[in-house]
């Protein structure tokens, strides 16, 4: 029984490095997220909700499809636990497998980049049939400016996963900060200085995409790269195995990206960027917390989970506790932080709305309707923020061939619910968002109910925080939502002053009660996030 527990001796030690990990991405996540509503605010201002944003989003979202279907999964459920086994064991074989990778990377998504240029029309047609033929034009022409964005975006994400697994953290945490900075830049400088129309911003979509790039360079100048197209190398051939049974899922999840903004584009020109809009907003608790932890615990979990054949059965025991111990530890961080996030954006959504987009040519309306799909994304966001750190275990023990069937029954779910209420009325953009936050609640119920049959997560506090942090939780909704309405009757003047007092005064009480709470009840992870916001400042003090 000793030997069996002797390894969470040093799990607070493993605890501190992922969870500064976790605080390093944070950070990053912090600025690109920041970056990221910042962008989202330059373009409301500049073109509002109107249908040449949604055109934008459209021809903006095929290069980001391409990279996630070829790239992005490719890095988290095969290259990271590859190239991290190798960080450890040989790192002239790194080097030699990175450059394969990189050569292999530009040689496809260059042609890519010529499909997108020649295809434009007919792609713009198969995303957007529902737009008119002016609109169509526009997202063609936009779709055509976007296109070189999908080498970039490429060659950043393997770099990226080779810099994750070498635990160097700081450069890609920022990768995506550079982006929105470089495309807020672009988009000010020629919309505001040359009068260039919505093409400003394709142009900073490039423009950001190639800073990305440029930025993570930096962290490998010890590395030893030599560009090859070598096919037969054995390891090509495993990290191909490992994502061959998850393209068939990717696939999937893009033709429902697809068939998403086709039927979108059917419920009125500004559905789309409606839409834009409040995932945006959606996406900022979502970067900042489970894909900071998310990433931050997938070195550890590969680690763990590529264990010996010759280890004894008592060895693989205790590699299997401490997997579902950090991966729990993981999934009660993620809980305790995504929560009141979720509970206070649907508490503050019109006052949150207001503050940060409607300026400019962005109208109360257009306000009232992000709200509305807002507060429908957030049903579901719960779920999605726990989905990942799910779907990485699963990679991390190098299987992903399960993730990829849960995501082919997600879209199908999707489907059913989005496409339902068509059968008796016309379909509106409500339909498709409540069918995204159904699609994302099946996808995390069964992943974890997968993840407990193969490691139990039972026993290591999960139902603990929970019945802990729910209540907590709603309490500070409920008194965010007084607070914010109180708070109208001081401040009705509706100028951006008002709004942003409205808003920090609701989220500064909101927090206050969360962060109170959390510690009244001895919530463990409250008194870890202390810890890791005193380290910098203890620092500072010496």
């Amino acid at each position: 029984m000793s030997e069996a527990i002797q390894p969470f001796e040093q799990s607070p030690r493993e605890e501190t490095s992922i969870a500064g990990a976790a605080s390093l991405i944070a950070l990053g996540n912090i600025a690109s997220r920041v970056l990221g509503l910042f962008r989202e605010m330059t373009i409301a201002y500049l073109f509002g909700a109107s249908g040449l944003v949604s055109a934008f989003e459209v021809a903006s979202r095929v290069p980001r499809m391409l990279f996630d279907l070829l790239i992005d999964g490719l890095v988290s459920s095969a290259l990271v636990p590859v190239f991290s086994e190798l960080a450890e064991r040989d790192r002239s074989e790194l080097w030699r497998v990175a450059g394969v990778m990189l050569s292999l990377t530009t040689l496809l998504m260059s042609t890519m980049l010529l499909v997108m240029e020649m295809g434009a029309y007919q792609i713009a047609w198969l995303m957007s049939g529902g737009f008119d033929a002016q609109l169509l034009q526009t997202t063609a022409h936009l779709m055509r400016l976007t296109a070189p964005a999908v080498v970039f975006l490429s060659l950043s994400g393997v770099t990226t996963g080779l810099l994750y697994a070498l635990k160097r953290f700081t450069l890609p945490a920022f990768a995506v900060a550079i982006f929105n900075a470089s495309l807020v830049l672009v988009a000010l400088l020629l919309t505001g200085w040359l009068g260039l129309g919505i093409e400003s911003l394709a142009v900073g979509m490039v423009v950001g995409s190639a800073a990305q790039v440029a930025l993570q360079l930096p962290g490998l100048r010890d590395a030893r790269l030599h560009l090859n197209v070598n096919l037969r190398h054995p390891l090509l051939r495993r990290i191909v195995r490992l994502y061959t049974p998850i393209v068939l899922g990717l696939v999937i999840s893009q033709v429902g990206i697809v068939i998403d903004r086709n039927l979108a584009s059917r419920t009125g020109e500004q559905s789309i960027a409606w839409m834009r809009y409040a995932t945006t907003v959606v996406q900022f608790p979502l970067g900042l917390v489970s894909a900071a932890i998310a990433m931050a615990i997938l070195p550890t979990l590969s680690r763990l989970a590529n264990t010996s054949p010759v280890l004894e059965e008592k060895d693989l025991g205790t590699h299997t506790v401490a997997f579902a111990e950090t991966l729990t530890r993981g999934i009660r961080m993620v809980l305790v932080l995504i929560l009141p996030a979720v509970v206070g954006l649907f508490a503050i959504a019109e006052p949150l709305i207001m503050l940060v987009f409607q300026h400019g040519d962005f109208t109360a309306y257009d306000t009232q309707q992000t709200a509305l799909a807002l507060r429908l994304y957030l049903l579901g966001t719960t779920f999605a923020a726990i989905d990942l750190p799910l779907v990485f275990a699963f990679y991390a023990r190098q299987n992903t061939l399960t993730p990829a069937l849960v995501g082919m029954l997600g879209v199908g779910v999707y489907l059913v619910v989005a496409l339902a209420p068509s059968l008796f009325r016309a379909l509106h953009m409500t339909d498709l968002v409540l069918a995204n936050s159904a699609q994302l609640t099946v996808h995390a119920m069964v992943m974890l109910w997968l993840t407990h049959r193969e490691v139990p997560l039972r026993g290591y506090g999960l139902e603990h925080t929970l019945v802990k942090i729910v209540p907590a939780a709603l309490a500070m909704g409920a008194l965010t939502y007084f607070v914010q309405l109180q708070l109208h009757a001081y401040f009705p003047g509706g100028t951006i002053l008002d709004e942003l007092c409205i808003v920090a005064g609701a989220v500064i009480a909101g927090c206050s009660v969360y962060g109170g709470l959390l510690l009244l009840l001895r919530v463990e992870e409250a008194y870890t996030l202390l810890a890791l916001m005193r380290r910098p400042f203890l620092g500072w003090m010496r």
